[in-house]
């Protein structure tokens, strides 16, 4: 039921908004759930995704916050919602459930990147927790909404992918914690849920994807120096984007994502990384600059990430 990591020539690309994406598409009658849709790349695809007519929920960890975001925004409802505190999942869900509703797009969008070494949970560490594990027991636990609208499932993952394969003998990075790399596995989980939700979910018409949104200056980057953005030739010392070339826009960065969740040419399709609105071509050993790295899309590697993570959080739909 997968589709081969090869491109299909949607005719998008990285200079693609997300408003280019839903040209003359109309969501009216749709459902949307976007993790972090209040702030940078989840802000415009919520803003995109209303404009076409869907309605959109935005659970959020900081509501005061989202709703000064999404102040005049038609379309779009707030609820509450942290992705390292698996009993605020729980309700979130609960909540949802009990509107009886179903989902057509569900976009994980919300993420933490290279934070200081933080502990959620019972010891988790951060980024693992919240951008893979959070959103594992939320779509688990949203199933029974998901799976009659043969939802969509898009899984945000990043670029970073490339720094770190899963580290089966100590994924919550208990000993030699490395900010990027403890990044680089969040991402290749998400890459990873998506191969084995699609494995699970495309007979029920459900179908998965995960991808990069491309290189965009947002609030993820909260936890970096200065410093440290200036070394890698992101800013100058006065805080001036350099190469802004080389950057998305966050309505560009959002485009990969709105077609992940909506674009007829994905009709059959599923399990597989994007990137600039296209199916991404498997990496080239040594260069990080593109493609998905092996690693992420194994079909085994990616069972064995579902079993973990559901002895973790005590949640699996399909149990």
């Amino acid at each position: 039921m997968s589709t081969a990591q090869h491109k299909i020539g949607s005719g998008f690309g990285a200079h693609s908004t997300a408003d280019d994406v839903l040209a003359g598409v109309d969501l009216s009658g749709k459902l949307a759930i976007v993790t972090g849709g209040y702030s940078g790349l989840g802000l415009e695809t919520t803003r995109s995704l209303a404009k076409a007519g869907a309605r959109v929920v935005v659970p959020a960890r900081r509501p005061d916050t989202a709703g000064k975001a999404l102040a005049g925004l038609d379309g779009v409802e707030l609820d509450e919602l942290d992705l390292g505190d698996l009993d605020s999942v729980r309700a979130f869900a609960e909540r949802f459930l009990e509107t009886g509703r179903t989902v057509d797009f569900v976009i994980d969008s919300a993420g933490i990147m290279a934070c200081p070494e933080t502990r959620v949970g019972p010891g988790w560490e951060a980024q693992f927790a919240t951008n893979h594990l959070g959103h594992f027991a939320l779509v688990n636990r949203l199933w029974p909404a998901i799976e009659p609208g043969g939802a969509r499932v898009v899984s945000v993952s990043s670029r970073a992918h490339h720094f770190s394969g899963m580290r089966w003998d100590d994924v919550h990075w208990r000993t030699g914690y490395d900010k990027w790399q403890a990044y680089g596995q969040a991402k290749t989980a998400n890459v990873l849920f998506a191969v084995h939700l699609d494995k699970l979910g495309a007979d029920r018409g459900v179908r998965a994807f995960s991808l990069h949104p491309g290189g965009i200056l947002t609030p993820l980057q909260r936890h970096l120096p200065k410093a440290e953005m200036v070394e890698r030739g992101w800013i100058d010392e006065q805080g001036n984007v350099l190469n802004p070339s080389g950057f998305k826009s966050p309505e560009q960065g959002a485009a990969t994502q709105v077609w992940a969740a909506t674009s007829s040419q994905l009709e059959g399709m599923g399990g597989v990384y994007l990137e600039d609105c296209d199916i991404a071509e498997p990496a080239v050993d040594g260069d990080q600059s593109s493609g998905v790295r092996a690693w992420a899309t194994d079909p085994d590697q990616a069972e064995r990430l579902w079993t973990l993570s559901a002895k973790l959080t005590g949640v699996n739909a399909f149990a």
